[in-house]
């Protein structure tokens, strides 16, 4: 993600009013947060190159309410924010390919297993991104529903265990929709669209999605769809004086340079 396409994404979460994005293969080195736009963002990277990282841009009517973040590794990162009754955990994540070594795979799932130990159980929790897996339309009563898209694959059934393992459910093969509201990959080609990024939950939350679906006219320049969900949730200011203190109101000058001077 170039100076020039986060501009760009900035302009279409305001067009279209969302208050928390969460975004896959960032490609930013390190990890931290700044203020842009008036929007919060935060990113998880590699120490050294240029390869995988995550990151979530969150509007500054959520920033309000952000209690904190941990960047976990370049491929795991996660927000907290205050609400009433329970506080929501927002998990942003990016998972190996199917051409992965069988041991990153594992070291994704463990890792994002030990992150999820670090979240309350009673928090709302949400986990979003691409993980690179076909659920299919085969039903998995409590975990998947009827409104998968194309087969499963061996990736798909090793997500579905790890929902099963954490009581989790699809959010977005619960809803039924027009194949375009599904589908969140097109191969470069465009011969192929099928569904591979998904928005987990937790069962005993489920009355909170009232509608998770893609959005083809949201304009970043990606051959994947913006995927979006609906939550029934209202959120709480904090009391502080100070939670995080964001000096720059736009990416980092030092940032600038190092993206003018060696992105590809």
């Amino acid at each position: 993600m170039c100076e020039g396409k986060f501009n760009i994404v900035q302009r279409e979460i305001n067009r279209m009013d969302i208050d928390i994005l969460g975004i896959s293969e960032m490609k930013w080195i390190d990890s931290g947060h700044f203020r842009s736009a008036n929007n919060t963002v935060m990113y998880s990277g590699h120490n050294t190159l240029r390869k995988n990282g995550v990151g979530m841009i969150i509007a500054k009517r959520v920033s309000k309410s952000l209690i904190g973040y941990k960047a976990v590794n370049d491929r795991i990162i996660y927000i907290r924010v205050r609400a009433y009754v329970v506080n929501i955990t927002f998990v942003q994540v990016y998972a190996p390919t199917t051409s992965a070594e069988a041991a990153d795979i594992e070291d994704f799932y463990s890792d994002l297993q030990a992150a999820l130990k670090e979240t309350p159980k009673k928090d709302v929790l949400i986990i979003m991104g691409d993980w690179n897996a076909k659920i299919g339309k085969g039903e998995e009563p409590g975990t998947a529903g009827r409104h998968g898209l194309g087969n499963r694959n061996e990736a798909g059934e090793r997500l579905l265990e790890f929902c099963k393992e954490n009581t989790l459910f699809l959010t977005n093969t619960y809803f039924e929709l027009p194949e375009r509201r599904l589908y969140t990959w097109t191969s470069p080609d465009d011969q192929y669209k099928t569904q591979i990024d998904y928005i987990l939950g937790r069962r005993r939350r489920r009355s909170a999605f009232q509608s998770v679906k893609t959005r083809p006219d949201a304009d970043c320049g990606s051959d994947h769809e913006l995927l979006t969900a609906t939550i029934r949730r209202k959120l709480k200011k904090i009391q502080v004086k100070k939670m995080l203190k964001l000096d720059t109101d736009n990416i980092p000058e030092e940032y600038k340079t190092k993206l003018t001077t060696n992105w590809p």
